[in-house]
């Protein structure tokens, strides 16, 4: 069991909107507040999100590079993938593999792929 993931931002503001709705729309709730970060937290899990000082700010985040790839959650049903997939458009969230949705992954595989801010990917996956 994940206890919590801390991820660096190069926006807070920009990554707390996002995550926050996002986060919010799948079951957490906001856990933490300070200056520099925010969490959120489901059970026993949360994720951090924290500033990046400004002298760490020079590299960005690219998910090919080695590191963290993406994060992927669970979603109700297909339904909540389907809702999901239009209030992320409504906020002018990009879809990733637009062709391919909502089976990007594959025939069997039923989810949403999308950024953040800083680019990272992001799924939101149907149980099968």
């Amino acid at each position: 069991m994940i206890h919590h993931i801390e991820l660096y931002v190069s926006n807070l503001k920009k990554s707390t909107e996002f995550w926050g709705w996002l986060l919010e729309e799948l079951g957490y709730e906001l856990f933490q507040e300070w200056e520099s970060g925010r969490s959120w937290k489901h059970g026993e899990t949360y994720l951090v999100f924290v500033q990046t000082e400004e002298a760490y700010l020079g590299v960005p985040y690219h998910r090919k590079r080695t590191g963290l790839n993406h994060l992927a959650f669970h979603a109700d049903s297909r339904e909540h993938v389907d809702e999901l997939t239009e209030k992320l458009r409504g906020r002018g969230v990009r879809i990733l593999y637009e062709d391919r949705h909502p089976f990007a992954g594959g025939e069997d595989y039923y989810a949403v792929f999308m950024e953040d801010p800083d680019r990272m990917k992001v799924e939101i996956v149907a149980p099968r």
